[in-house]
């Protein structure tokens, strides 16, 4: 008989009416409440105040009327809420200043969402995602920022040309003019007046294509998001039914045929839209493991932080699936190369050299770098205080970059090393002077209680991108595109910036925690990573047993093609460092047969090869020093040489070689700790995660080496007594 699905028979006629009544709710009063947000605007007029010339946004065409993307959104947006708007085209200051007057319900005008003017404005869902670039006079040798020292160059009034623009004057030494008009501002550059101009992409895309005169001769920089805005406190319907009739717009594909009319092939991809090519797929995504805010784990173990939640948010509307791989970022970017990887985030700036490897995607973060020393010292104030010191940056970041382009002018050396978690002890211990690195990740460490303290502005760093080898996985470059163009228009990705930059806080308490609260909190991480260590070392010793008696008797039998073959064997594995063996099965071998290779798989192959030719030594060792004429005496009494060595030569052997084996299995345990470099989630990979996000080397340190004391000194006792009982 089958059991009820609900016990009871109470039970099952309130789960049904509970069931009723939530299907009343949606289908009846969710639409009535959108109907009713709806009614709240129908048949209203609204005056929404605009810039005068800020093409493709907002212009006037041929005729004399307004057009450009603002103009044709709102207008768009009104006819599907039922009401009308009134444009006043008055300029970008005389916009905003009549909605604070209330001349205006609302202003839409390229207008960047800052926090700035949140204080004063409500703002809706971003509808275009910016960025800055900077163009010349076309024929003008200016080809980067570093060729306008000394000269002056323009920018729009409240533009997001105008911020970038000012916040690398000091850098590269140039002027900044302002101008509320673009028209005024490209004939500042065309007649010489100025040398370069700073404007949004899609404006300077739009002027070019008019044939203004000049050439774009920089790439994108990231850029911040525009909105509809009205009053703060004010008007709220009109901003909800623009969220709302934006949201319909995006999902009927009109909103980036809008886009496409102004803006042609410079159109982002349609953010509405899935790429097919990558739906129901799994990619491998590596990433570095100890870059926080950007990768880090929590105190669950869990990989999280800026790129592990912009990755996912991808992969969520994109309809594909993502498998995380924290390597670190050397290995990280090998790992692509060697094909274990389709694509690698890990706070990876975009270069020239980077690209004649990889292939980009839009970027996602613009960074900055500072220099930061010891909380308590106070003899460096600028880099002009480190001559004659050592600094530290991180390796492959925009930080070790700036270090090294300053070092000969300020007299310092530079160090690079692979994790932030060194980087700031060698600061905190006195071996460094400094730290060179990205702003939100020294920001967030010392919010963690590195015990660092900036003492530089920020220098204008590269922007991030997400990467893939070159020529290879197009669709998933272009779904990160366009899921992060998404993101940015819903606001999405500035909510996973303020979850991380806001506060730069974990959340876990881990850097007010006792001694004995972070061993409790990071138990059971440790555990996991234990029994890691525990299972690649059996594998390695049982596979490297067999390999070692093996090659072992070959060295022993008087073949000389099979003692050719030991000899080889054991030269060859004896002979390379076990970390270049490890990057060997795990990164070259995949790269030259296109096998992917389990990092588990290769630690323990690495390991077993290894330790085998120890073992095989160990062998040969233990044969022969058994006294020859154990063998004569055998041979005379009949036996033929394998029935001599197994009964006679190998149970002798075999007490011999115990102490050395015992080492052995001692060693490779120990040696497990080195593949942490390849991702393989051990003891002490679990270890540097825990450091990555408290900052609590010591402590950690500390913890993790009684962990491995107690398990070495327990397998060297077990040992022991079975050395005993086996010698006896």
């Amino acid at each position: 008989m089958r059991r009820p699905l609900i016990r009871g028979s109470a039970v099952r006629p309130l789960a049904l009416l509970a069931l009723l009544f939530s299907v009343l709710v949606t289908t009846l009063v969710a639409p009535l409440a959108a109907r009713a947000d709806d009614d709240a605007v129908k048949g209203k007029t609204f005056v929404i105040a605009t810039d005068t010339t800020f093409a493709p946004f907002e212009y006037r065409d041929e005729s004399g009327d307004m057009t450009g993307i603002d103009i044709d959104l709102i207008n768009k947006i009104a006819e599907m809420k039922g009401f009308t708007v009134d444009i006043k085209a008055v300029g970008f200051d005389a916009a905003l200043q009549a909605v604070q007057s209330r001349q205006a319900d609302g202003v839409i005008a390229g207008m960047s969402i800052t926090d700035e003017r949140k204080k004063i404005f409500d703002f809706s869902d971003p509808y275009f995602s910016s960025g800055v670039q900077m163009a010349v006079k076309d024929g003008s040798d200016i080809t980067s920022y570093a060729d306008l020292k000394g000269q002056t160059v323009v920018a729009k009034t409240g533009a997001e040309g105008l911020t970038f623009a000012e916040s690398i004057a000091d850098q590269y030494g140039f002027t900044v003019k302002a101008l509320d008009k673009a028209d005024t501002m490209y004939s500042e550059v065309t007649t010489g007046n100025a040398a370069a101009v700073f404007d949004d992409y899609p404006v300077l895309a739009y002027g070019i294509s008019q044939d203004n005169g000049l050439k774009i001769v920089t790439p994108k920089e990231q850029g911040s998001s525009y909105g509809f805005a009205v009053l703060k406190g004010q008007n709220a319907d009109l901003l909800e039914a623009f969220n709302s009739g934006l949201a319909e717009l995006r999902a009927d594909g009109t909103y980036h045929d809008i886009l496409v009319q102004y803006l042609g092939d410079n159109a982002p991809e349609d953010s509405s839209q899935q790429v097919e090519g990558v739906k129901g797929e799994t990619f491998v995504i590596a990433t570095d493991t100890t870059f926080a805010p950007f990768e880090f784990r929590d105190a669950s173990g869990n990989m999280t932080g800026i790129d592990v939640d912009l990755m996912k948010e991808v992969a969520e509307r994109q309809g594909f699936d993502v498998e995380v791989k924290a390597l670190g970022f050397d290995a990280a970017l090998q790992a692509v190369q060697a094909g274990q990887a389709d694509g690698v985030i890990a706070g990876m700036s975009i270069t020239d050299e980077r690209k004649k490897i990889f292939d980009f995607s839009d970027p996602y973060f613009d960074s900055g770098v500072q220099m930061a020393v010891a909380a308590d010292d106070d003899s460096i104030t600028g880099y002009a205080d480190l001559e004659g010191k050592t600094v530290v940056a991180k390796t492959g970041a925009e930080g070790l970059a700036f270090a090294q382009s300053i070092a000969d002018e300020y007299g310092f050396t530079v160090k690079a090393l692979d994790k932030a978690d060194t980087m700031y002890s060698e600061v905190q211990t006195g071996n460094a002077a400094a730290v060179f690195d990205d702003y939100p990740v020294l920001a967030y460490g010392i919010s963690q209680g590195n015990g660092l303290k900036i003492v530089t502005p920020k220098e204008q760093g590269s922007s991030y991108g997400f990467a893939v080898l070159k020529g290879q996985n197009e669709d998933l470059l272009k779904a990160f595109n366009v899921g992060l163009q998404s993101m940015k228009e819903d606001g999405t990705y500035q909510q996973i910036m303020d979850k991380y930059l806001a506060t730069g806080d974990t959340g876990d308490g881990s850097t007010s925690l006792s001694f004995w609260g972070l061993l409790a909190q990071s138990w059971p991480a440790l555990m996991q990573g234990l029994g890691m260590t525990l299972a690649a070392t059996a594998l390695s010793l049982l596979f490297a047993t067999v390999l070692g008696v093996i090659f072992g008797f070959f060295k022993v039998s008087g073949v000389w093609i099979l003692k050719l073959l030991g000899s080889i064997y054991v030269d060859v594995f004896r002979g390379t460092p076990l970390l270049v063996q490890a990057f060997f099965f795990y990164f070259g071998l995949s790269a030259a047969t296109g096998l992917k290779i389990d990092v588990f798989v290769a630690g323990v192959l690495t390991l077993s090869l290894n330790a085998g030719a120890y073992m095989t030594e160990i062998v040969r060792g233990g044969i022969q020093n058994v006294d020859t004429g154990q063998m004569e005496a055998s041979r005379s009494l009949g036996l033929n040489w394998m029935q001599s060595m197994r009964k006679i030569i190998v149970p002798q052997a075999l007490k011999i070689m115990t102490p050395s084996a015992i080492n052995q299995f001692v060693i490779t345990l120990k040696d497990t700790s080195l593949l942490a470099v390849l991702g393989l989630a051990e003891l002490t990979y679990q270890g540097q995660q825990i450091i990555a996000r408290t900052f609590r080397s010591f402590e950690m340190w500390l913890i993790i080496g009684a962990i491995y004391f107690v398990v070495i000194f327990a397998l060297t006792k077990l040992s022991n007594a079975l050395d005993r009982r086996i010698n006896k």
